[in-house]
């Protein structure tokens, strides 16, 4: 009951709650609400980490709108991610179908496609430069077998970003697995009723597989999302400043320049808040759409 005085014992088991807790909140106040916060804050403000911030307003806002770098960046991250997107999602949901069978060896060939994502970035990214070499790379090498000029993929400012696609596809042992879990949990008797019925293999993979594993696949959607938009570090090393002619440089490129090259904090921390609606926008229409499109069970 409300303004009930609370016995010892009763006061005891809350100071020892409150206790217990503590560090859970205090992890939660240091490590992200002030972080969040500050950078909202510097965000209004002119910030070099060397000086003191000077409030301006929404000056580092504004400015964005006449800054070509920015938009470069911003466009050549919607480009990837409009590419990577549905590749990603389609070529990891084929691989887990693949591994969803009952051929024998299957444990080798899922480990096998799901060790490149465990690989460094920064050693993936030297991997594909050799690979991605105009000159002495191997793709283009094995395209020689078959009479094909390879272009210069990492040169050539109209390959540069569809070859960033390419070795995203490389990392989709992750969602492969998650995928290979929700597989496995379709019905098979949904499987036999379908085929009594006179369903083909596409019918069964379009009404009953794709619906069954739809939250798997919205999940998948939304992380993919969250890390297509702050692609980096693969980027970063194989195509400094985003090289050539910056049809690499990506959004999350310009804001560690900002923040760490050119020392412009306060600039940064605006770039980072417009990364962090992007994504929540594109977050909440993949929400929207799932409405129409994700079914789950019992529901």
């Amino acid at each position: 009951m409300v303004g009930k005085m609370l016995t010892p014992h009763e006061r005891r088991s809350l100071r020892n709650g409150l206790f217990f807790v503590a560090p859970w909140f205090i992890g939660l106040g240091v490590f992200l609400l002030y972080p969040i916060g500050a950078s909202f804050y510097y965000s209004l403000c002119e910030y070099s980490v060397l000086q003191p911030a000077e409030f301006i307003g929404w000056g580092n806002y504004l400015d964005l709108f006449t800054d070509e770098v920015f938009w470069k960046a911003l466009y050549n991250t919607l480009y990837y991610a409009a590419l990577a997107l549905p590749l990603g999602l389609a070529v990891s949901l084929g691989l887990a179908m693949l591994l969803n069978t009952g051929v024998r060896g299957m444990t080798v060939y899922r480990t096998i496609f799901f060790l490149p994502s465990l690989v460094p970035m920064v050693a993936l990214a030297v991997l594909w430069l050799w690979i991605f070499n105009g000159q002495y790379g191997v793709l283009n090498y094995v395209l020689s077998w078959f009479g094909l000029q390879g272009p210069g993929w990492l040169s050539d400012p109209a390959w540069a970003k569809p070859a960033l696609v390419l070795i995203s596809l490389w990392g989709v042992g992750h969602a492969v697995v998650i995928y290979l879990a929700g597989l496995q949990d379709v019905p098979q008797h949904l499987y036999e009723a379908a085929e009594l019925d006179g369903a083909t293999w596409w019918h069964k993979v379009r009404h009953v597989t794709l619906p069954l594993i739809s939250p798997i696949i919205l999940f998948n959607l939304i992380m993919a999302i969250i890390g297509t938009f702050q692609y980096f570090t693969v980027p970063y090393v194989m195509s400094p400043q985003g090289q050539p002619a910056r049809s690499t440089y990506f959004f999350a490129m310009y804001l560690y320049d900002n923040a760490f090259l050119y020392l412009r904090m306060g600039y940064a921390c605006a770039l980072a808040w417009i990364l962090f609606l992007l994504i929540l926008a594109l977050t909440l229409v993949a929400l929207r759409l799932s409405t129409r499109f994700v079914h789950y069970e019992g529901g």
